[in-house]
């Protein structure tokens, strides 16, 4: 049995990976695969790839594109959500901010440098027209820090997935200011360059695995009751965000690597552009 590391986000994006894994999918393939949870979000998932915590990361385009840019030894293996991340844009609910405006000169939650949270809020200030080397953060680590920074005043606002945040608006903790969706495909799975020389026979089980189970998720009977029930969401919520969400079972288009890269680079983030084959795995 091939011991596997894998890591991502606990939402529901990544409910395949769990009915796979329960199914015993993986372990007929003679894969032991171990996933765990990483609620500080991409920015760490980048770390653990760099420092052999991970083999294997369901990350965020931008987050990991960055990474490597900077000398992170990983390559994305293949694009995994093919649609947009709808990013929310809230501030605590006793907050005084009515609009997107207000927020210009705020200071924006994260939960780590070069995590999603961080990067995005330079493409919302960069949609804005504000000016982006004015930026500030407050680091906070998860949502739970999310909240306690914004109600104590330390953060003005924080952009996280909408429908993750969806349970805290209802309960009056956040209010909604806008949404800003990514300009391009939201989720990759990257794998670290050592797993990569070591293991791409066991990679090639793996994602025909995972392919199978996201081409046919949407097909599983009461799926949205199950994902509603997991993830502690709304049904209507679940129902609304499987209408919006496409897997992929291939690799990510070199169009799109450059549009992030060029982006990134634009906005100051990463000081060149890395050929498309230091950033793509190619797969035999």
């Amino acid at each position: 049995m091939v011991k596997v590391r894998i890591v991502g986000v606990p939402e529901h994006f990544n409910l395949p990976w769990h009915l796979a894994i329960e199914e015993g999918a993986f372990e007929n393939r003679g894969i032991e695969l171990s996933w765990t949870d990483i609620p500080e979000g991409t920015g760490r998932m980048c770390a653990m790839l760099e420092d052999d915590e991970t083999d294997l990361a369901i990350i965020l385009t931008e987050g990991i594109v960055k990474s490597i840019s900077q000398g992170n030894p990983s390559r994305i293996v293949q694009e995994y959500i093919a649609s947009p991340l709808q990013w929310g844009i809230h501030v605590h609910a006793q907050s005084p901010y009515t609009s997107i405006e207000e927020l210009q000169d705020g200071k924006a939650a994260i939960s780590r440098m070069g995590s999603g949270s961080h990067l995005m809020a330079y493409v919302h200030a960069q949609n804005q027209n504000w000016d982006t080397s004015g930026l500030s953060f407050t680091i906070v680590n998860t949502l739970d820090g999310a909240v306690k920074a914004l109600s104590k005043g330390e953060a003005d606002y924080f952009m996280w997935e909408h429908f993750t945040t969806k349970p805290l608006v209802d309960r009056g903790v956040f209010r909604r200011l806008a949404d800003c969706p990514t300009p391009w495909p939201c989720f990759v799975v990257a794998a670290s360059n050592k797993f990569l020389s070591e293991n791409a026979n066991t990679l090639e089980h793996i994602l025909e695995v995972i392919n199978l189970y996201t081409s046919e998720f949407k097909q599983i009977p009461s799926i949205d009751r199950t994902l509603a029930n997991r993830y502690e969401q709304q049904l209507e919520d679940i129902q609304l965000w499987l209408s919006m969400t496409r897997w992929s079972q291939h690799q990510i288009e070199f169009q799109v690597i450059d549009k992030v890269s060029t982006t990134l680079n634009n906005l100051k983030l990463i000081d060149n552009i890395k050929p498309q084959q230091e950033i793509l795995f190619t797969r035999q």
